[in-house]
């Protein structure tokens, strides 16, 4: 089947490699022309532009756009301009689910499809295969089905759910149609806010871990440190923990297999800064449980968690201090004691 792919970053190459892996035709274009050429040496068509990028799609054309949020709509609408009724526009960035709903409507008079692909399996997902989260009219989703089961894992190694073998769908594969526009977005941002509250209680145990000698390091008595304690004398290695908590720990899961990773390279972690980024679905997550009436202290605190990795010190921790000193005259501990 043939796939037109704009944006082929560190996501969107990898998939095409593995789309022409398994016999599907691609026609790529990115604004690099460098990355262009690279994916043509390795057997897809390359596209100077957009429109040139249409012109070399077959109808009824299927076009993903895997570029950032910021841009999507930009993208989109240049895409669209150059299609003509039944050819679709997927889009597998991760896109605000509103905004989904947006294009999709923006588009339906013209008679294009949009389809919103929630895509998970980053930098390894050209050897695992990518989980993909799929809304939008079926019609276009039922079209697109060779290139979602070539770029899902598929079953694979994966232990079958006691009881699956009743229930039909493909969801077993990797992929999911998961309804209308939005649909699929929608899912794979509430995905995204539980990989944040996943991660931050990883973090959060390895810190406790890391911190177990603490009795061995402590200073002197004084005022202003609540005392620690005789008991925490353990030098506990992250790197060994992590990778026996990989082996049949109910914990065990991917994120840990990346920590692990990590632990074994870096046992410190002294190449990274802890400065955290969020690129919008933990918010979007979070106001949607806000809208919902939902509860959700876990994937909240995670994102707060986010937000204070990226400051030195907020108004908020300068207030509690102020008001320890007005009501209890503590001083501030100089930075390191």
């Amino acid at each position: 089947m043939q796939l037109g792919m704009i944006g082929l970053g560190r996501m969107g190459a990898n998939m095409v490699r593995r789309l022409i892996k398994h016999g599907h035709q691609c026609v790529v274009f990115d604004t690099n022309p460098a990355t262009v050429q690279l994916l043509v040496s390795e057997g897809a068509v390359g596209a100077v532009s957009i429109a040139d990028f249409a012109a070399k799609l077959t109808r009824p054309r299927n076009a993903w756009i895997m570029v950032p949020a910021a841009i999507t709509d930009k993208v989109a609408d240049e895409l669209a301009s150059h299609l003509e009724a039944d050819d679709t526009i997927i889009d597998g960035g991760n896109s605000y689910f509103r905004d989904d709903r947006r294009r999709s409507a923006h588009f339906k008079p013209k008679g294009i499809h949009y389809l919103d692909v929630g895509t998970s399996g980053g930098v390894w997902g050209l050897e695992r295969g990518y989980c993909m989260m799929i809304g939008g009219d079926k019609e276009a989703v039922d079209r697109l089905d060779p290139v979602f089961k070539t770029l899902a894992p598929g079953r694979g190694s994966v232990e079958r759910t006691p009881g699956r073998e009743k229930l039909a769908g493909t969801s077993e594969e990797g992929y999911l149609h998961c309804g209308p526009s939005g649909a699929g977005h929608f899912v794979k941002m509430v995905h995204n806010g539980i990989e944040y509250g996943i991660m931050a209680a990883f973090g959060e145990g390895f810190d406790i871990l890391a911190n177990a000698n603490a009795s061995l390091k402590k200073g002197e008595a004084d005022a202003e440190t609540a005392p620690i304690g005789d008991d925490y004398v353990y030098d506990i290695n992250l790197a060994d923990v992590s990778e026996v908590w990989r082996r049949g720990s109910v914990v065990s899961s991917w994120l840990l297999d990346l920590a692990a990773i990590s632990f074994a390279g870096d046992p410190k972690l002294e190449s990274f800064s802890g400065r955290v980024s969020d690129s919008g679905e933990g918010r979007w997550t979070i106001m949607a449980a806000i809208e919902e009436a939902v509860d959700c202290d876990v994937l909240s605190a995670s994102l707060f968690a986010r937000f204070r990795s990226r400051k030195d010190h907020t108004i908020a921790e300068k207030v509690c201090s102020a008001m320890r000193y007005q009501f209890g005259g503590h001083l501030e501990k100089p930075t390191g004691g």
